[in-house]
């Protein structure tokens, strides 16, 4: 009898556990991917310390600014075309109203989607770039692709299931940055990352 030796990566709060066995499957996935999955636009390849950093990043923009599963494209847009119908208002009733409503629809509420985190580290220049934001979306496909075995599966649609949370994202992001440093471009390999 031997013993099973798979480590979950994953932080100790959150509901999604993604073990060394999902990563190993994702491994296969991108081995048997049509394109190079560490190539980004750019068409230079990037390295999994790269991407790693540009994951790990997410998670501390997440961490600072708050996660949001999806943005609230649901709010009631009428509320701003009713003010323009009210005969009664003054012209200065009405530009305040108008401009509290701008205002209001225009909030600087920080909280970012895990696609708009990883879009926004890979534009801050700091942690990254383009291709790594373009790399590590592919790594964090892949990942869930082989935590949930469906080859059309995605990581930003997952992210925006109704019951996600902000540590299941980060669980999701600590594996890819897991990943990438262990079998991205310039790793040592999954038997000197362990």
């Amino acid at each position: 009898m031997h013993a099973n030796t798979t480590t979950t990566i994953v932080p100790a709060s959150a509901g999604v556990v993604f073990t060394d066995e999902t990563l190993r499957k994702a491994a296969a996935l991108i081995a048997d991917a049509y394109g190079p999955v560490w190539t980004g636009p750019s068409g230079e390849e990037s390295s999994g310390e790269d991407v790693a950093r540009h994951l790990e990043a997410t998670i501390a923009l997440l961490d600072k600014d708050g996660w949001i599963r999806a943005y609230n494209y649901g709010k009631d847009w009428s509320a701003g075309a009713d003010l323009a119908d009210d005969d009664s208002m003054t012209v200065k009733a009405m530009v305040r109203a108008l401009l509290r409503f701008v205002r209001d629809e225009n909030s600087t509420d920080p909280q970012r989607t895990l696609s708009t985190a990883l879009r926004h580290v890979g534009e801050d220049g700091g942690h990254g770039d383009t291709d790594t934001d373009y790399v590590a979306s592919c790594v964090l496909d892949r990942v869930i692709q082989a935590h949930t075995g469906s080859d059309s599966a995605r990581a930003t649609p997952w992210s925006e299931r109704q019951h996600r949370t902000q540590a299941d994202i980060t669980a999701l992001l600590t594996a890819g940055a897991r990943f990438a440093r262990t079998y991205g471009p310039g790793a040592a390999g999954p038997e000197q990352a362990a």
